[in-house]
């Protein structure tokens, strides 16, 4: 009987790091079922690699497609640049478990994060529910992180405050049937509320939760800026006392505070790994952040949730205190530094009046109106309630080429797929990875970045079945031109998709073919534990 489909006169790497060898590729059902020397094989499909490469599929260690791919199931930002699993539920934000009451504030709050899709029907409530919705109805396979935001306003509400003892068990169940579910690990915002309220005793107690179903440790920092290496410690210590590994997430070392401290951080990680803990990072290769503009204000101010920080931004008294600590003294979403308005970049503003600033920093607005950049901030969150977005331009790129050389760094997007000009990460990371840090400025060889995408992350989520091209394997592979791949995507056309990848495939279907998506929607929801 032939094959459904047999790739020839590859270059292939299997994803763990080892040289490449001329083969082929053989592929039935959903499963890799011949990887070797180059022979003719008998298939219903053939495709000729000549030049190429082929490897398995690209693995998106921090992706915001929490809601998109339910709308949009072709997810073609990630896909057509070979992604073929994305991890969401990051930063403590996503939309499981949720509750009748928390509902309204996860869905307002971050539509600067991930939209409000039209149409979507809100139909589920449990980890389990949230992942059916993926399961073969999305191009790319879906595994999730369990969010620590939508546990605690499950748990206790959207207040400032320690949980009461009877709350905190309320957590720790919550977050045991989400392991059980399928959750891969646990999530959280440090500063975003309402997870940024948490103490470190809270962490600790949710880790030992995680840390029992084999599961690992997520955090967006408390802090990237002036206190980040505070911040650093605090993780090691919730995951020293919890007993699980760690992996930090988008770990760039930015604004001028971290500029040249890339080496200390690395040596500090060594220092935790030689004592026995599990750490591994991810990055996305940009110099600008993105985030919701919501996110960049004190945390207090959001106690309570999105009606009362309306209300905050209305009341003048209220308003000039969250001035004072975004400029002055540097609040904590503004990562404890002043606001420099000249860094940031409107890239959404919700459709409301001001969508003529898009593209333009707040310096640059403050400047043309006439009024001040806080003013125009301000504004602009309640004329889009809350729906605004920005690119944030604070990276230090000497600090990324030495972050993504160690051996246990990954790739993540960190990507918004929302918004009318949002960041070009979503669309150009992994090409980006394979043409200017592999090709162009050879910081990493092929073989290393492409285990950095592949065999890595599929270790660290614990999956047994993918990031290896392996005969038995789930066939999720790409297939690209070394010489040729190139992220297009740019700030100023950001949904632009890369060049020189025309094969992707997951669980054994093409869903990108000669360069163009086919429509299939093969995707699986991924499940700890479940194969």
């Amino acid at each position: 009987m032939p094959l459904d489909l047999a790739i020839l006169n590859a270059r292939i790497l299997e994803g763990m790091g080892s040289p490449a060898y001329l083969g082929a590729v053989g592929i039935e059902d959903s499963r890799i079922c011949y990887v070797g020397p180059g022979r003719e094989l008998a298939a219903r499909r053939t495709i000729n690699a000549q030049g190429m490469v082929v490897c398995p599929g690209f693995i998106d260690m921090h992706s915001h497609s929490d809601l998109l791919p339910l709308a949009e199931p072709a997810c073609l930002a990630k896909m057509m640049q070979g992604v073929t699993t994305e991890v969401i539920g990051q930063d403590g934000l996503s939309y499981a478990p949720l509750t009748d009451e928390t509902l309204p504030f996860f869905r307002t709050a971050f539509r600067g994060l991930n939209g409000d899709p039209d149409g979507l029907v809100w139909d589920w409530r449990s980890t389990a529910e949230y992942l059916d919705r993926f399961d073969r109805r999305a191009a790319v396979n879906i595994a999730m992180l369990a969010p620590h935001g939508n546990l605690r306003a499950a748990a206790m509400g959207l207040e400032n405050r320690p949980p009461t003892p009877d709350e905190l068990r309320r957590m720790t169940r919550l977050l045991d049937e989400s392991m059980r579910e399928g959750a891969f690990g646990l999530s959280t915002g440090l500063t975003y509320a309402p997870a940024s309220y948490a103490a470190t005793g809270e962490l600790v107690e949710l880790c030992r939760v995680v840390g029992r179903h084999g599961g690992y440790f997520a955090p967006h920092l408390r802090n990237y800026g002036r206190t980040m290496e505070a911040a650093v410690e605090e993780a090691i210590q919730v995951c020293t006392q919890a007993e699980l590994p760690l992996h930090l997430t988008h770990f760039h070392a930015s604004f001028t505070t971290g500029r040249g401290k890339a080496g200390d951080y690395l040596a500090r990680l060594n220092r935790a790994r030689s004592y026995g803990l599990e750490i591994t990072l991810d990055a996305y290769p940009y110099v600008a952040a993105s985030t919701f503009m919501a996110g960049l204000l004190p945390g207090w101010a959001c106690d309570g949730g999105t009606a009362r920080l309306l209300e905050r931004l209305a009341e003048p008294a209220t308003r000039e205190r969250i001035r004072y600590e975004m400029e002055i003294t540097g609040c904590d979403g503004m990562q404890g530094l002043p606001a420099q308005w000249e860094a940031l970049v409107v890239t959404d503003t919700g459709g409301g009046k001001c969508e003529d600033w898009i593209g333009r920093s707040l310096r640059q607005i403050a400047d043309e109106i006439g009024q001040p950049p806080f003013q125009c901030f301000a504004d602009l969150l309640v004329e889009s309630e809350l729906a605004a977005s920005c690119v944030w331009f604070i990276g230090n790129e000497d600090n990324l080429q030495q972050f993504m050389r160690d051996p246990q760094f990954m790739a993540g997007s960190d990507g918004l797929l929302v918004g009318r000009r949002p960041h070009p990460r979503a669309w150009g990371t992994f090409a980006r990875y394979l043409a200017r840090y592999v090709r162009e400025l050879r910081i990493l060889t092929l073989e290393e970045c492409v285990r950095k995408m592949t065999s890595l992350p599929a270790s660290r989520l614990g999956l047994t079945d993918r990031g290896i091209l392996r005969t038995g394997m789930s066939a999720d592979l790409v297939i690209f031109d070394p010489d040729t791949v190139q992220d297009t995507a740019t700030y100023e056309n950001p949904r632009s998709h890369p060049e020189g990848i025309p094969y992707v495939l997951v669980n054994g279907q093409l869903v990108k073919d000669r360069g163009r998506p086919t429509g299939a929607l093969p995707g699986r929801a991924l499940r700890r534990g479940v194969p």
